[in-house]
């Protein structure tokens, strides 16, 4: 099996196991996306989640978060880890999307990667799923997975990208990541993972259960 071919099994198993490739991150617009993803940096997608309703009825727009007060911010954040430079990046993204872009998220990874606190994986987000754009977000799920699978040779996120850009066709690209976050909470969990009931154990180069060498 090539790399080319076992990222299509990976692609159509996971898309058989998870229908719905769904983002767990919680927001109502592209702006609250982008202040949700940053917070969800070293933090999980569940304690964002429990801190950003009442974040977001204090300051629900760029105007709100660009003219507030950054230790009211920090205040709400707490709870999520780095809450001093998290409050910052997201303030002062928020004055940069008034004054360079009119208020409005925009859609190409250079352009994102402008705004304070937003990288690579944030920027491929948002244009993923906000711009229906082919994205690769590389978070800790999918560096184990892609490497377990065999896809990559990597650790390295920007790496990682490139090389499956090379691999996964660009409409499957977004939600084979997604997938790849619910598939590394669900069975291939990090130091304990149930190959034995993994929908791509028949192809993973990783698979303690009837290995592929």
């Amino acid at each position: 099996m090539t790399k080319k071919q076992r990222a299509l099994a990976a692609v159509q198993a996971l898309k058989t196991e998870y229908p719905e490739a769904l983002c767990s991150l919680v927001a109502e617009d592209p702006f609250q996306l982008l202040v949700a993803t940053i917070l969800s940096a070293q933090c999980t997608d569940a304690r964002v989640n429990i801190i950003t309703p009442a974040l977001f009825a204090e300051y629900p727009d760029a105007e709100s978060f660009a003219a507030a007060e950054l230790k009211e911010v920090e205040h709400l954040i707490h709870s999520c880890g780095f809450y001093h430079s998290k409050a910052l990046y997201i303030t002062e993204m928020a004055k940069m999307l008034l004054s360079e872009f009119n208020g409005k998220v925009p859609g190409t990874i250079e352009e994102l990667t402008r705004l304070p606190g937003v990288g690579r994986k944030t920027a491929n987000l948002i244009i993923g799923d906000v711009y229906g754009k082919p994205a690769i977000v590389v978070d800790t799920h999918l560096i184990r997975l892609t490497n377990l699978l065999g896809l990559v040779d990597t650790k390295d996120p920007y790496k990682i990208e490139m090389q499956l850009k090379k691999l996964l066709p660009p409409e499957e690209s977004n939600d084979f990541c997604h997938r790849c976050v619910l598939h590394g909470r669900a069975v291939c969990i990090a130091r304990r993972p149930k190959c034995a009931v993994c929908c791509m154990k028949d192809f993973c180069l990783g698979a303690v259960i009837n290995p592929v060498r």
